[in-house]
């Protein structure tokens, strides 16, 4: 079923549309409003600007809630009060995609808009840090192993890890558990290094691998709440400045904040490599993830300029290998992909990760 063919019976003359899901109170709206993650939130808003400038027409509001806070306002319902389009730094979850459902948000189009690494920065004014996955995990984990037992960390110094390490206090600003970036960060970072440690390899050996995976789950995401660990909200600007601030502090965030901010910003290496255009798309940086925006088809034909702004948003011009957005941080898909997500998105056509 198309967007158009859904959108005719969602709006039909109904009880239903007598509600506030109707056409009219839809059409009472002007402009686009868009929210989610604070990672895709600038190309969003660059798009926005473009868009804007180029057609004439009202630029989009949008509003940084981070991806789990955006799809939660997001999957509320169809109608003037709720989002057109959503912003994520990790793929819709089943949960949400099951909330969507409930609410009548049934026709939704996944974009993925490209990929992004996930930075380890800090200032430039301090120490040069070359770190891996299990020793990140050893500095920002809830607990940790140590002489054969699970206990709480007691690491205060990078050096207290590993010699090899800054003898610097470990203080690292990062996301809350509503962002995509944290999501991504525990999945690449927290749970591959606390995997290769050997006391989580010999639980390997004695567990299934479903109870190994339940275990992993359990003992490898919290995130310490001790000290060392600070969560700056959904603002990454923040985290920049108080980089800025304090040299000896590192932060975690999307790299097209390092990216825009290199002049101020350097990355820590992860296993020897830096995050870079190159390394991202190639997969040697191995802490990245893919970017996206969900689209409420049910939407597209009411709000003015909608079915614009998406096609704007997913031209070679915006999204592509030379696209104004790299300029931003973004690493482009390959062509063929590409093309397929553009046909998809000016398509509308239906997500299918959890519909087949």
């Amino acid at each position: 079923m198309t967007g158009r063919i859904k959108l005719s019976s969602i709006l039909a003359v109904s009880a239903f549309a007598l509600t506030a899901y109707s056409a009219p109170a839809l059409a009472g709206r002007d402009h686009i409003k868009i929210v989610g993650s604070s990672t895709v939130y600038p190309y969003s808003q660059a798009v926005a600007e473009e868009f804007a400038k180029t057609t004439g027409k009202k630029a989009p509001v949008l509003e940084s809630t981070g991806t789990g806070g955006g799809m939660k306002i997001f999957c509320k319902g169809i109608g003037e009060e709720h989002p057109d389009i959503t912003g994520a730094s990790r793929a819709m979850k089943q949960s949400e995609w099951d909330d969507c459902i409930k609410n009548g948000v049934k026709d939704v189009t996944e974009v993925l808009i490209g990929f992004d690494g996930l930075s380890v920065a800090l200032s430039r004014k301090g120490a040069d840090f070359n770190l891996t996955k299990p020793q990140l995990f050893k500095a920002l984990a809830s607990k940790v192993p140590v002489d054969g037992k699970l206990v709480d960390n007691p690491y205060k110094k990078w050096s207290d890890i590993d010699k090899s390490l800054p003898a610097t206090d470990i203080i690292v600003y990062g996301p809350p558990p509503t962002s995509g970036t944290r999501d991504a960060f525990v999945e690449l970072a927290m749970h591959k290094g606390c995997k290769q440690l050997p006391f989580f390899q010999a639980k390997k050996k004695e567990l299934d691998k479903k109870a190994f995976k339940k275990l992993i789950k359990a003992d490898c995401t919290p995130m310490r709440q001790d000290g060392p660990f600070i969560e700056a909200g959904e603002n990454d600007n923040l985290i920049v400045q108080r980089l800025e601030a304090d040299p000896k502090s590192l932060g975690i965030f999307g790299y097209s904040f390092l990216f825009e901010n290199s002049d101020k910003l350097k990355p820590a290496k992860v296993n020897g490599v830096e995050p870079s255009f190159e390394t991202i798309a190639d997969g040697k940086y191995t802490i990245s993830r893919p970017l996206f925006f969900y689209i409420k088809n049910a939407h597209r034909k009411v709000i003015p300029g909608m079915e614009e702004f998406i096609a704007a948003y997913v031209t070679d011009d915006a999204m592509g290998p030379d696209g104004y957005l790299k300029e931003r941080g973004l690493v482009a898909l390959a062509d063929d992909k590409r093309k397929k997500v553009q046909d998809a998105a000016t398509g509308s056509k239906g997500m299918t990760r959890y519909t087949n």
